[in-house]
């Protein structure tokens, strides 16, 4: 069984985080647009490691403010990404988490060219928690460029879960 997340409606729901929030430097920008014949968002940006930054990220909540979804009977989330050969992260948060730096994370190369990802949820690494991953909760993924100085282009057509 596979579930639609996005674009199975049709306001993008995507957003821009960058380290700005933590006093960073790295800026990036988030657009609609198509790549590779396929509409997608797109992240674009410089991701700096100064004043203690080294990140942007476009996150999609998976339910109102406050809420989540329940992900616990499916296997995975599939993602299809265009990028630039570089590394990029699936960092997942649940309703368990309390801050910010706190996540489940999964690494994926983003070719230059589409292909869809299967990332298993036994695959994800929890970080900076000793909270044990559960998918019965998850408020929000981030697709994150992070850790180092490099530029950012990676760009997403869906997101499903299997």
């Amino acid at each position: 069984m596979t579930l639609e997340i996005w674009p199975a409606n049709s306001e993008p729901g995507w957003r821009l985080v960058t380290d700005a929030v933590m006093g960073g430097v790295s800026r990036g920008i988030i657009t609609d647009e198509t790549v590779g014949r396929r509409r997608a968002m797109r992240m674009r940006g410089d991701v700096s490691t100064e004043n203690n930054g080294g990140f942007i990220q476009i996150t999609l909540d998976f339910a109102a403010e406050g809420g989540w979804f329940d992900a616990a009977a499916l296997a995975g989330v599939a993602i299809d990404v265009f990028g630039n050969g570089e590394v990029y992260g699936a960092h997942l948060r649940t309703t368990e988490l309390a801050r910010p730096q706190q996540s489940y994370r999964h690494s994926f190369c983003a070719r230059p060219e589409w292909q869809t990802l299967q990332l298993p949820f036994a695959q994800f690494l929890p970080h900076r928690t000793d909270i044990p991953f559960g998918p019965g909760r998850l408020k929000r993924i981030g697709l994150v460029a992070i850790g180092r100085a490099f530029a950012a282009d990676l760009s997403v057509a869906r997101l499903a879960f299997y």
